[in-house]
């Protein structure tokens, strides 16, 4: 009974650890380097040096800069060697990997070319890449460097940007042409490492957040998208743990309708599930999706800082720590 006082009192004392989450980036260096300024004012240098940082995913395209926002998330662990980085995979990642060929293999030995047959209605109009490589190039592979077809993104209200992925300035931030095979020579080998690294979703226990009931312990599962309401979840993690590359779209990094709400599983017990992708900032209980810039450039780039529920801005004006 006494140890059990003990336990509870240790929890009581413990400062929680911060934990930052970080929406999509989308190739936009100076977005991430002031964000990340801010972080750092806000939170306090001696918290922040230990915080545990963890990016929602979507590194690359429709931004100017992917290959500095990637040589920026390769270089943290050296500069914060005290803060925790967790490098979350996005489609747009996935995507961009597939086309180095940095994927994993099928588990089931099967090729990658497998994964087209379910969408090849769409090549056309996608103008799916059929250059060098592309023989056993995984599906999202061959329409991120593919040609679309028509100029206007309707949902989006934008022009594409090359691909039905907008992939076309990650390209050219490598110094070389939409399209082009080239560019697996000029993608350097620790960004290949960066990309193939990638994890596809993360758990975390013990996280706590504030509510309106006081600060709450839970467990924290992130992933780009989100999880599928109508499948076990169980079996959701263990092939995003494997990175099944059968799958031709990883809806858990896809989906838009069928990941949005929390399953109910994870409502019956207390779990924050946080995701980006979705071009929106919403925060609905503990479902908590952290993407207000949508990769267009004049959105800003957003992070939730727990246990607090910060949200923070590229934008905003900080002049000192809470």
């Amino acid at each position: 009974m006494e140890n059990h006082q003990k336990d509870e009192a240790d929890q009581k004392s413990q400062k929680p650890r911060v934990i930052c989450c970080i929406g999509d980036i989308h190739g936009f260096i100076s977005k991430l380097q002031r964000l990340w300024t801010n972080l750092e004012i806000l939170i306090g240098p001696s918290d922040f040096q230990t915080a545990l940082i963890i990016f929602l995913g979507d590194y690359c395209d429709r931004g100017p800069d992917t290959r500095q926002v990637i040589d920026f998330l390769i270089s943290l662990p050296t500069k914060y060697p005290k803060q925790s980085h967790v490098f979350l995979c996005g489609n747009h990642d996935l995507a961009f990997g597939a086309f180095l060929g940095v994927l994993p293999s099928p588990p089931d030995g099967s090729t990658f070319s497998k994964t087209w047959k379910e969408y090849e209605m769409n090549e056309e109009r996608e103008g799916w890449y059929k250059d060098d490589g592309f023989e056993n190039m995984h599906l999202q592979g061959r329409r991120w460097a593919g040609k679309i077809t028509v100029k206007y993104n309707h949902a989006k209200g934008t022009d594409y940007k090359g691909s039905i992925y907008d992939a076309g300035p990650t390209f050219e931030s490598y110094g070389v042409p939409h399209g082009s095979a080239d560019l697996m020579k000029a993608v350097p080998d620790d960004h290949k490492k960066f990309l193939a690294d990638l994890v596809w979703v993360h758990e975390e226990d013990n996280v706590y957040i504030e509510t309106d009931d006081g600060l709450k312990r839970c467990k924290l599962i992130a992933v780009h998208a989100g999880l599928e309401k109508n499948k076990g979840v169980e079996e959701q993690l263990k092939s995003l743990k494997s990175k099944d590359t059968r799958i031709s779209k990883v809806e858990a990094l896809s989906g838009r309708k069928n990941v949005w709400d929390i399953p109910q599983e994870l409502r019956e017990t207390p779990t924050v599930l946080v995701s980006g992708h979705h071009g929106k900032l919403h925060i609905e209980g503990f479902r908590l999706i952290i993407d207000q810039g949508g990769g267009l450039e004049n959105n800003p780039v957003a992070a939730m800082v727990l246990p607090l529920q910060k949200i923070v801005r590229d934008t905003d004006d900080l002049t000192k720590p809470l």
